[in-house]
C-alpha cells in the first residue's frame, strides 16, 4: 500500500486559513526586505495593485449594499444602528480623554525646527462641520469618485427608502448586483497576503525605521494610548453591553481587520474587509451593511488620539499652561475632528492645526507639528487605522449581540 507524503509548504500555505496566510505574507515581506532590498522595492506593486483594488471596490460596495438592505429591510423590524452610533461617539471621545490622561502623566516635546510642509488644513471646526453638510448634498458620480462617503451613505439611504415600494423586479435587479460586488470583494480579499507581502517588502525597503529613533518616546505615548483603548477600554465597553468575555471578540477584530488595516492605512479601504468579517460572524447585514461604512467616517478613536497627543506635545514644547477645563473642551475638540478625518493614510494629521487653535498657536508652529506627523507616520498611522477600523466591527458586534 502507497503511503500519501506530506503536504509541501507550499500547499500548506494555499490550504490555511485567510488570517494565517496574511501572518506568512507579513514575515516573507521582512524577510524579503532584509534580504534584498532592490527586490522588496519592486514587489511593492503587489501591494500598490491590492490597496487599489480595495478602494476602487469599497465605494460601490457601499452603494449598493446600503441601498439593497434599506429597501429590502421589512417594515417594522428593528436595527442597533442608534446604539451603534452612541458607541462610536463615546468611543472617540473617550479615546481623546484618555490620550490627555496619558499625556499628562507622561509628556512629550518636539523639535519644531523643521521645514514647513505645503499643506492647508480645515479653518476651523466649523469649515469640518460645512464640509461634512456639503459632502451629504454632493453628486453621487463624484462622490463615488471622489470616495466620499458621507455623500455615499446619504445616496444610498435615500436611493433605499425610495426604492422600498419599487416593483419586485426591481428590487431582485438591485439585489443581484449587490451579491455580484459583493462575490468581487471576496475575490478581492483572497489577495490580502499577496497584497500585505508587497506593502510590508516595499515600507521596509524605503523608509525602514532609522527616522524614527528621535521619536520613540511621542511614538511610546502614542501606540500605547491606542494600546490601552483597544485592549483594556474597548474590552470595557464590550463587556457592559453584552456581559461577556469580551476579549474573544476583540481579539478576532484586531487578528482579522486590524492587521490588514494596519497595512492598508486606509479605514475606506478596509471596508470590504469588515464587511467580510460581519458576515462571517453573522451579523445582521441589515445592520452591519450601514454601520461599518458609517464607522469608517465617523468612529475615529485613533485619529482622536493622534489629535490629542500631538496637540498636547506642542502645547508642552512650547510652554503652554493646560488647565481640567481646557484638556476637557480639547477631548471634545478633538473627537469632532476626528469625526471630520478622510478614511485616507494621514488623514487625522491635517486636523491637528484646528485641536491647536484652542492653545492660540500660530499656524506656522502647528504645521510643523504636523511635519511631526508625517516622519512618525509609518508606525502611527498603521496603528491608528488599525484601531479605528477594528473597533468599527467590535461596537457593530457587540450592539448585535447585546443580552
Amino acid at each position: 500500500m502507497q503511503t500519501q507524503s506530506p503536504p509541501s509548504l507550499i500547499q500548506r500555505i494555499l490550504h490555511a486559513s485567510l488570517v494565517k496566510q496574511i501572518l506568512f505574507g507579513l514575515l516573507a515581506g521582512i524577510a524579503l526586505a532584509w534580504l534584498a532590498p532592490g527586490a522588496a522595492t519592486s514587489v511593492g506593486l503587489l501591494g500598490s495593485l491590492f490597496v487599489g483594488a480595495l478602494k476602487a471596490v469599497a465605494p460601490l460596495l457601499v452603494l449598493v449594499l446600503v441601498t439593497a438592505s434599506i429597501m429590502n429591510h421589512p417594515l417594522g423590524r428593528k436595527t442597533v444602528l442608534g446604539p451603534i452610533l452612541f458607541l462610536y461617539l463615546f468611543g472617540t471621545f473617550s479615546a481623546a480623554l484618555i490620550a490627555v490622561v496619558v499625556s499628562f502623566m507622561f509628556p512629550s516635546t518636539l523639535d519644531l525646527k523643521i521645514a514647513d510642509v505645503a499643506i492647508t488644513p480645515p479653518g476651523g471646526i466649523v469649515d469640518v462641520l460645512k464640509g461634512l453638510i456639503m459632502s451629504i448634498v454632493s453628486n453621487p458620480f463624484k462622490a463615488l469618485i471622489d470616495a466620499n462617503y458621507i455623500g455615499i451613505l446619504a445616496w444610498a439611504i435615500g436611493l433605499g427608502l425610495a426604492m422600498r415600494h419599487a416593483a419586485d423586479t426591481s428590487k431582485a435587479m438591485i439585489s443581484d448586483v449587490s451579491e455580484a460586488v459583493t462575490k468581487i470583494v471576496r475575490v478581492v480579499i483572497r489577495f490580502a497576503p499577496l497584497g500585505i507581502f508587497g506593502l510590508v517588502a516595499e515600507t521596509l525597503a524605503t523608509s525602514g525605521f532609522g527616522a524614527l529613533y528621535d521619536y520613540a518616546h511621542l511614538l511610546v505615548v502614542l501606540v500605547g494610548c491606542m494600546l490601552l483603548v483597544a485592549l483594556v477600554f474597548n474590552p470595557l465597553i464590550v463587556f457592559a453591553k453584552t456581559r461577556r468575555n469580551p476579549y474573544p471578540l476583540v481579539f478576532a477584530c484586531l487578528r482579522e481587520s486590524g492587521v490588514t488595516a494596519f497595512f492598508t492605512r486606509s479605514s475606506a479601504a478596509n471596508i470590504p474587509v469588515n464587511m467580510n468579517l460581519c458576515r462571517k460572524m453573522g451579523l445582521d447585514e441589515d445592520t452591519y451593511s450601514v454601520s461599518i461604512p458609517l464607522g469608517a467616517t465617523i468612529n475615529m478613536a485613533g485619529a482622536a488620539i493622534t489629535i490629542t497627543v500631538l496637540t498636547l506635545a506642542a502645547v508642552t514644547t512650547l510652554g503652554i499652561e493646560v488647565d481640567i477645563l481646557t484638556a476637557l473642551l480639547l477631548s471634545v475638540m478633538a473627537a469632532v475632528c476626528a469625526c471630520g478625518a478622510s478614511g485616507v493614510a494621514g488623514g487625522s494629521l491635517l486636523l491637528i492645526p484646528m485641536a491647536c487653535s484652542l492653545f492660540g498657536i500660530p499656524n506656522d508652529i502647528a504645521m510643523q507639528v504636523v511635519a511631526v506627523g508625517f516622519i512618525i507616520g509609518i508606525i502611527q498611522d498603521s496603528a491608528e487605522t488599525a484601531l479605528n477600523s477594528s473597533t468599527d466591527v467590535i461596537f457593530t458586534a457587540a450592539a448585535c449581540q447585546k443580552v
